[in-house]
Formats: structure tokens, sequence, C-alpha cells
């Protein structure tokens, strides 16, 4: 089994240890200082080639070790593009790590890919008619310290170990003066903002404002899933044809909340473009920037939930709030979202189908997720080859484990 690049921080050098400790060979491909400074004294590939030159590269590793399943961590980053290409020519299995589609206390691990292109079936049928029990997760005790810190040292470690790697870019900028200065802008934010909106969540929530305005949560500016599955691009023409909808068709009587990713504070602030397009659009007033307000009692009280395609649209769900999908998703199923288009959202939503949900949910635990945090605890990960995160089309997928358990 060969590990490609994996979340920052020690999660992909657990997984080689848990996955050695049951007798299954394990390689691993660095492709910065980061990759290696967490990854430890485990033998481990640098790769200093170019991108031009890493499909070739890869192919030759696969056949020549005779390696049948690659495990990933972000599928749209342009060497995992080409892994899962090369992959799939080869008929090498692919497993993809990515954040938990059930939040805070699991991370998502599906075969082939995640997200848009998870192979989760699109149609309620089927999801059964019965909801199985399902355990609760242990607390991972993910932390917002935890998290800057790992990145810092990723950051630092990757630029410290430059010229032993060749020039393939990273997806996010790792520069180790300013990246350290953006978590120590991000803590501040989050200490100003706590203070500037102490009263916000109650004010939305008080009986005479509950129901009467909309919850559009923002996704980090470099998502893949706003990026890559969606007709956007960009969270900024996202909240332009928001925004420009909600003039045109939403009640004048309701307001729109914007609620910044946590993620994401550290890199971007939409205030000057929500208050020009507030001006613009004839929003003033009705347009509402929050940044750490709790979620789940927000989600208690909006009248519906605009996303493009956020992990949050299920939590919505789970509080029984209308939801809308703007872009490709996993979970734009009959039933559960709002399929009539954004126009039609905001006088006709309806409430998710309750039984429907429960099943949904229910599965993707079962079958896609795992009890763990890449920046933290990972319970999950002792009893992942004892009891494997099953996969929602057997004919097709197979149990992570080692070659010898699982030949192509």
């Amino acid at each position: 089994m060969l590990l490609l690049q994996g979340p920052m921080g020690p999660f992909f050098a657990n997984l080689a240890d848990v996955l050695e400790q049951h007798g299954i060979g394990v390689s691993k491909v660095h492709f910065n200082g980061g990759d290696a400074w967490f990854y430890g004294r485990r033998p481990a590939d640098r790769y200093n080639g170019t991108l031009d030159q890493w499909s070739g590269w890869l192919a030759q590793r696969l056949q020549s070790r005779r390696i049948d399943a690659i495990v990933l961590f972000g599928q749209v980053r342009p060497v995992h593009e080409a892994a899962i290409a090369v992959a799939r020519e080869l008929g090498v299995r692919c497993y993809v790590f990515e954040e938990g589609y059930l939040r805070p206390d699991f991370v998502t691990l599906e075969t082939g890919g995640v997200n848009a292109w998870s192979p989760l079936p699109r149609e309620a049928k089927a999801y059964g008619e019965r909801r199985p029990r399902m355990p609760k997760p242990a607390p991972t005790g993910q932390r917002f310290r935890r998290t800057a810190w790992i990145a810092i040292q990723y950051s630092f470690t990757s630029t410290v170990a430059r010229p032993f790697f060749g020039s393939l870019p990273h997806h996010r900028a790792l520069n180790p003066i300013t990246e350290p200065l953006r978590w120590v802008r991000s803590g501040l934010r989050k200490l100003r903002y706590a203070w500037s909106q102490r009263h916000e969540l109650a004010r939305l929530c008080a009986p005479e404002t509950a129901r009467r305005w909309y919850l559009f949560p923002l996704q980090v500016a470099n998502d893949s899933q706003v990026t890559h599955h969606s007709p956007f691009g960009s969270m900024t023409t996202a909240i332009d044809a928001v925004l420009a909808s909600f003039a045109d068709h939403a009640p004048a009587d309701t307001h729109l909340v914007v609620k910044h990713h946590p993620m994401d504070r550290a890199y971007s602030d939409y205030s000057s473009l929500l208050r020009q397009r507030a001006r613009e659009f004839g929003l003033e007033g009705r347009i509402h920037y929050v940044h750490d307000l709790h979620l789940p009692t927000l989600l208690r009280h909006t009248r519906g939930v605009v996303t493009v395609n956020s992990t949050v649209g299920l939590q919505a769900m789970y509080h029984r709030a209308p939801v809308c999908v703007l872009g490709e998703s996993f979970y734009a199923i009959p039933g559960l979202v709002h399929g009539a288009g954004l126009s039609s959202f905001w006088r006709t939503a309806a409430v998710p189908d309750a039984a429907l949900f429960a099943r949904f949910r229910a599965h993707l635990q079962r079958h896609t997720q795992l009890n763990a945090s890449f920046y933290a605890a990972a319970p999950g990960l002792a009893h992942l080859l004892a009891a494997p995160v099953e996969v929602s089309r057997p004919q097709e997928l197979a149990p992570l484990g080692s070659s010898r358990r699982y030949a192509a």
C-alpha cells in the first residue's frame, strides 16, 4: 500500500503504524519537508521531479513494486488528480480521505473519491426503510491551537527542506513567515469577533427574529468543492449569485446571515465585498456577516440554508432546516434538499424528510466515516482493520487491507 500526501500532521504516520501492525506492507511518498517531518524516520521515497514527470514516476513505482492500493488526502490536488488517473489505468485501488461528512468527531474514507466523486447512491430508495442503530463516536478533542501549531510546523519544515525537493507547488502557500502570522491573525480575529458579536446569536434567535432569516455558510476560499464541483469557481462568485437571487426573489421582510468559515479566518475577509453588494442590490440592513456563532443554534432558528455544497447542509437537515445546494453534492437527494432551484427556494422551501435523513445519516456513518481527527486523537484507527469502513458498492470496492487480502 502506498501513502501519498496526507493531511498536515501525524495522521498518516499513525495510519502507517496501524497498517503495519496488521502485517500490511506500507510505503510513502514525500513531496516536501512537511510531509517528511510528520512521518518521522519511517522509510519513504522523496519525489523531487516535476508535475509532468509525476505520472510516469508513479506508474513505474506501482508496477515495479506490485503495489495495488494508494491512499491520499485531497483528491483534486494536482499530484493526486494525476495519481487517481494512473491508479485507474493500472487497476490500482484508491482510498481517499477527506474532512468528515459528519463532524466534529469523524473523518471521511471512501474508495475512488469523496464528496461529488463519492460512489454513494443518489436515489432515496437506496437507503432502505429502516435506520440501523449507530454508536456515538468517541470525542477526538480537536482544538484550534493544536491545528494552528501543526500548520506552522508544516510550513516551516517545508520551506527549510525545499532544496531537497523539486519545484512541485503545494496547493496552499507555505511561507514560514506569513503563514504563522496568518494563524496569529486568525486567533486575534477570533477574539475580536467573539467580543463584537457577543450579542448577535441571542438577537438572531430571539422570538421576534427567529425564522425570518436564511443562513448562507461560506466555505474556505480554496475549497475544491467550490473550485471543482460548482458552477462558480470561487467563493466570491458564489456570494454574488446568492445575494443577487436573494434581492430578486426573497420575501422583503427576510434577512440573509452570511457565516464565515472558521478555517478560512486566517486567509479571507468578505466584509468589504458584502457591504458593496448590499448597496448594489438594495439589501442594506438585510445582510449580516457573522463569524464564530454557535452553528447548531443558528440551524435550529434559521428559515433555511443555502450552500454551495458544504457539509453544513447535513447538519441543517439534522435540525430540520430546508436546504438548497448550488453545486455538486453527494447528499443532493430528492427528499433531502430543495430541487427546484435557488429562486424558488426563498419562498417554497420544504423541510427535509426526517425519516429519510435518519437512514441516510446512518448509512454515511456506517459506510464512509471513521471516528478520528486529522489534527487530534484518532480512536477509530485502532479498529480500522478489525472493522473497516464499509463502502457503498461492494461489487466495485474493497475493504482497506493488504494486497494479500484483496487481489485485484
